[in-house]
């Protein structure tokens, strides 16, 4: 019988403490998911564990910066040492530092998109891997945006983050499906977040985009949780190697 159910799961979520992040995790945690949070902000995070533990889940912070191997490694550390395996990592952390031309766009701002967008997400997929093995098998999830298949004005490094996000679940969906490990991708459209805020404090942009959106109105973070939920659960045990995408029809 198909069942959405993470009972008996380990998830590890980054960029949990807010948005999208948080949307997943209580998700998770709602279907029975055992919960770690991981943002580089501990104090935000323990806000979400709180209110995952409110609703009766199971949740624990740990604090991390996606861009740096170093912290990643401790992170997944945390993992092994609390439960000896990994069942489901969601990378969701990102970030766009820089609004403007690609052809004016300092270096500090590739260097930095690149280390947290994509580095962090590889590295990520190379721990959770191992710990994977240890549970049989496992569900990765990467949170790509559908600038990584039309690129948004003002947004180039980031967009190219992104495409570089689809082209990689590919690859180690390939890669690590004969270990039984299934890696797909998530790309939102229009989302409102503290990460696109930027979108939303001009009323021109924000009205502008969501012309070009056939459902004409943006998400909310909870509205991406289904679709991550449905990749990570048994559901999917077939399902490996693709994107799905949530945006209202905007690529359509």
């Amino acid at each position: 019988m198909t069942t959405f159910s993470l009972e008996g799961k380990v998830a590890l979520v980054t960029g949990a403490s807010r948005g999208i992040g948080e949307a997943v995790a209580l998700c998770f945690a709602e279907q029975g998911a055992e919960c770690i949070l991981a943002s580089r902000k501990a104090e935000a995070l323990e806000r979400v564990v709180e209110k995952i533990e409110g609703l009766g889940g199971k949740a624990w912070a740990c604090a991390a910066n996606m861009g740096d191997l170093a912290q990643i490694s401790d992170l997944f550390a945390f993992a092994e040492k609390k439960f000896g395996k990994l069942d489901i990592l969601v990378n969701n952390a990102a970030t766009n530092p820089y609004f403007g031309n690609m052809s004016e766009a300092p270096e500090w701002a590739w260097d930095k998109t690149l280390a947290v967008n994509l580095k962090g997400p590889f590295f990520a997929i190379q721990e959770a891997a191992k710990l994977m093995d240890a549970a049989g098998g496992g569900a990765i999830v990467n949170v790509a945006s559908i600038n990584g298949v039309k690129p948004a004005p003002l947004q180039g490094i980031y967009s190219i983050t992104k495409a570089g996000i689809i082209s990689m679940t590919k690859g180690f969906a390939k890669e690590l499906a004969p270990r039984r490990i299934r890696v797909n991708a998530l790309l939102p459209g229009l989302t409102k977040t503290d990460f696109s805020k930027a979108l939303f404090e001009s009323k021109e942009i924000h009205q502008h985009v969501v012309q070009e959106i056939p459902m004409q109105r943006h998400a909310e973070p909870q509205e991406m949780s289904g679709a991550v939920l449905y990749l990570v659960s048994e559901a999917a045990s077939f399902t490996t190697g693709i994107c799905i995408t949530c945006d209202g029809g905007y690529l359509a």
